[in-house]
Formats: structure tokens, C-alpha cells, sequence
């Protein structure tokens, strides 16, 4: 029988559930519309609790930020089986999940939010797109990547990250067409830089080379086809 007594939480174990909770919040609107006091009764406790476990709500907005990015950062890990468009489609199926999942949070995460120009901020978002850009460089057994290479990563990463943000207003375009569409996006990046470069050029030929007919990279390839005249 119970006896109706809440066990007493430790510090961290209460700040983990903080940052949960703000989380939660967080993920349904814009951080700058949820208050410490929403936070606490969601979270059972007291005002002042929360204030003795964050010192402000910046300071748990960023805590909060932090576990997001782990997150965020955690969903381009992909094993290295299949070909390369199937891994990266899958990648871009669990990024969208998170978006979906997190839709204010993302944007406030990729904007800053209530932490907008700060350093903890800025340093998070960079290691969501560092993480980002060491899987792809993995995937594409790349050590350490040429100049050419490395900007078509980097303005694949902001294009994935603009492109999210913008889809969230409204979802005008299917998901699943948007998720493929961004696959499509990068193997026609490295397919321009390859027109100007040999090593890119090698590049995209490893790259294609063992797509199968039903794959992303083989379907861009007859769609492109389909449009010549």
C-alpha cells in the first residue's frame, strides 16, 4: 500500500529532471514563452526550488540547450553499412525526427533563443555541426578533407539547417520529399565541385560507385536524365 510519500530527489537527479521538463516545454513553444513558474509546476516543486538548482532561467535554458545538441548532435551517427545515399537518408530521417519532435527547441537551439550571441550558445551549435561533419566525412572514408571538400560540406550542413527551419513554418513539403530532396542535395554539390576539380571528381565516382539502381543517389541520377531533352 502506499503510503503517499515522495521520495526526496538528489541535486543532480533534480536538475536532470529540470532540464527534462524544460525540455518538454521547450519542444511545444518558443523558450522566451515559458515561464520558471510553468516550469516548476510542471515539475512538482516550488519557484524558489528551481532557483536553487539554476540560477536563472538562462542558465537552465542553456543547460537544456546542452542535452538538445547531445541529442541533435547524436542522430548523424549512422553505422557504416549499405550504400552511401541509404545511410545518409537515414540520417536525414532522424534529424527530421528530432526537428519534428523539437520544433521550437530546434529553432531556438539554431538561433539562439533567449541566448541568442552568447558563448555557450554558439559553441553548442558548432558541435552539433562539427558532429555533423565528421559522420559525413567517415561516411565518405575521408581523413582530413581537401579545400574544395570541405566547402561543400559546410554549406550542405547550413543548407540542411536552413532548409529545417524554414519547413517548420508551415510544412509546406512532405517530409519524406524534403529528406530525400537534401540527400539529393548534397551528391549534386560534390557533383558541381567535381566539374571544376579531379579530386572531387575521384570523390564522386567513390561516392556513386556502389549505389545500387534503387538508391538515392542512382534515383537522382535518372531523374536528371528524364529531364534532357
Amino acid at each position: 500500500m502506499s503510503t503517499g510519500v515522495r521520495r526526496r530527489m538528489g541535486v543532480e537527479e533534480r536538475r536532470q529532471q529540470l532540464i527534462g521538463v524544460a525540455l518538454e516545454l521547450f519542444s511545444q513553444r518558443s523558450p522566451d514563452d515559458v515561464s520558471i513558474d510553468e516550469i516548476a509546476s510542471a515539475a512538482g516543486i516550488s519557484r524558489p526550488l528551481v532557483y536553487h538548482y539554476f540560477p536563472g532561467k538562462l542558465s537552465l535554458y542553456e543547460a537544456a540547450l546542452k542535452r538538445a545538441a547531445e541529442d541533435l548532435a547524436g542522430r548523424f551517427a549512422e553505422p557504416h553499412e549499405g550504400s552511401l545515399g541509404a545511410r545518409l537518408l537515414r540520417v536525414m530521417r532522424r534529424f527530421f525526427d528530432f526537428v519534428e519532435g523539437h520544433g521550437p527547441g530546434f529553432a531556438a537551439l539554431m538561433r539562439g533563443g533567449p541566448a541568442v550571441g552568447s558563448s555557450a550558445t554558439n559553441a553548442l551549435i558548432d558541435s552539433v555541426r562539427q558532429a555533423a561533419y565528421g559522420q559525413i566525412l567517415a561516411h565518405l572514408d575521408v581523413t582530413e578533407a581537401p579545400p574544395r571538400l570541405d566547402l561543400v560540406l559546410r554549406s550542405w550542413i547550413s543548407l540542411v539547417e536552413s532548409t529545417a527551419l524554414i519547413w517548420l513554418d508551415g510544412r509546406r513539403v512532405p517530409r519524406a520529399e524534403l529528406e530525400l530532396q537534401l540527400v539529393h542535395d548534397l551528391a549534386a554539390l560534390v557533383a558541381v565541385s567535381a566539374a571544376q576539380d579531379d579530386e572531387m571528381a575521384l570523390l564522386l565516382r567513390t561516392m556513386v560507385k556502389d549505389e545500387p539502381a534503387d538508391g538515392p543517389f542512382a534515383e537522382l541520377v535518372g531523374r536528371l536524365i528524364s529531364l534532357a531533352p
